[in-house]
């Protein structure tokens, strides 16, 4: 049995066919074709069920620490002295394809990258990480400060193994490298979560809100 593997670099999807005598490479087509699948459709039949999907020999990348972010509201010090104040904070850190997709927490695609993965390396995946809790902050008068968060992050890449009962553009079997980035535990390679204190001066706007009968005097928070 032919098994053919279709892999899409950028917007451009080249076809391997793996033969019983070894391997033909096609050239690569700018655009899949009426007969042959994208990669946003190969995915679709795996997270559906429609094709039997697996992800294939993953490669779990080194950690690192993600972009920090906000995670609580603002806290805008309209006083003449220094506020301290409790602030409570969440954050929810999801994960993405290759291609910019997100990665549902629970559904199929998900499920079968931490079926692989705890295979390989003993441990679980997880698409998504969510935490809440509290920081005190102390702002300065004129100024405005918010915690933000950085998570840990990690890749795990390789390849999705779609194998359809009929044939689907001509073949049973077609392959999708893929590299997903999400969420890793705390700790993971050394590498820490962090929460911190930012705080910035007022613009000029923001100072004038402080004039008003409302805030004047006083310390308000704005949602994020």
């Amino acid at each position: 049995m032919a098994r053919n593997r279709a892999m899409r670099y950028g917007g451009r999807l080249s076809v391997l066919s793996a033969a019983a005598l070894g391997m033909v490479v096609a050239t690569a087509l700018p655009a899949a074709s009426a007969d042959e699948p994208t990669r946003e459709q190969l995915i679709a039949d795996c997270d559906s069920g429609k094709g039997k999907c697996g992800f294939n020999e993953p490669v779990l990348g080194e950690a690192y620490l993600g972009d920090f972010h906000q995670v609580s509201n603002s806290l805008y010090n309209c006083s003449t002295s220094a506020a301290t104040q409790s602030m409570g904070w969440t954050d929810t850190v999801g994960s993405t394809d290759s291609a910019g997709g997100s990665v549902t927490a629970g559904g199929t695609i998900a499920g079968l990258i931490d079926l692989s993965v705890t295979a390989t390396y003993s441990h679980t995946w997880s698409s998504t990480h969510a935490e809440t809790s509290s920081l005190n902050m102390t702002v300065k008068p004129g100024e405005v400060g918010w915690i933000s968060r950085a998570q840990v992050m990690q890749t795990v890449s390789g390849t999705w193994q779609t194998h359809y009962e009929d044939r689907q553009w001509g073949h049973y079997y077609w392959f999708v490298p893929d590299t997903i980035t999400g969420p890793a535990p705390n700790g993971t390679d050394g590498k820490s979560n962090a929460v911190i204190v930012k705080t910035r001066e007022m613009s000029a706007a923001e100072k004038a809100s402080c004039s008003s009968g409302k805030h004047e005097g006083r310390t308000f928070q704005r949602s994020r």
